[in-house]
């Protein structure tokens, strides 16, 4: 089955779009491959380029599906974001967008950043976005309307 790709509430972006096998790829500029293009990855994609263009993140910083073990598991980060020194600063978990931004889902966000241990936590579905900055000393957290430019991380 196709996924008819929706606006999101992310700039465009002009991604390259093939058909092969009455399936649709979409080509990753990061990791320079075509996926298939399921609604997770259309969020994925229009995030990481809301990233580059507007939030001017390093495209070398980014790094796409990081692997990690949670309570004796394999599990996927969607994206993490790296500092220039190599140290990781942003965990983001990309949602379709049918999926709500509900407490369930910020909660898987915050098990993976459990160990990751990054200031910020952003989970999306292309048309909600929610920001955390976090604070480990006082292990807290607090909501923010906007992702700051990446120098000001």
């Amino acid at each position: 089955m196709s996924f008819t790709p929706i606006p999101l509430n992310l700039p465009q972006h002009p991604f390259k779009i093939t058909l092969k096998d009455s399936r649709h790829f979409i080509f990753d500029e990061v990791r320079k491959k075509h996926l298939v293009l399921t609604p997770e990855e259309w969020v994925r994609q229009h995030f990481i380029q809301y990233l580059i263009s507007e939030k001017k993140f390093p495209r070398s910083l980014i790094q796409i599906e990081a692997g990690l073990n949670l309570n004796q598991l394999q599990k996927r980060t969607d994206i993490v974001i790296f500092s220039q020194n190599g140290e990781r600063v942003m965990v983001i978990e990309c949602k379709a967008p049918s999926v709500k931004i509900t407490q369930k889902v910020f909660d898987q966000a915050s098990r993976y950043n459990s160990i990751h241990k990054t200031n910020w936590l952003v989970v999306t579905n292309g048309l909600q976005h929610c920001y955390a900055k976090i604070d480990h000393a006082k292990e807290s957290f607090a909501f923010v309307m906007d992702l700051p430019i990446y120098q000001e991380l």
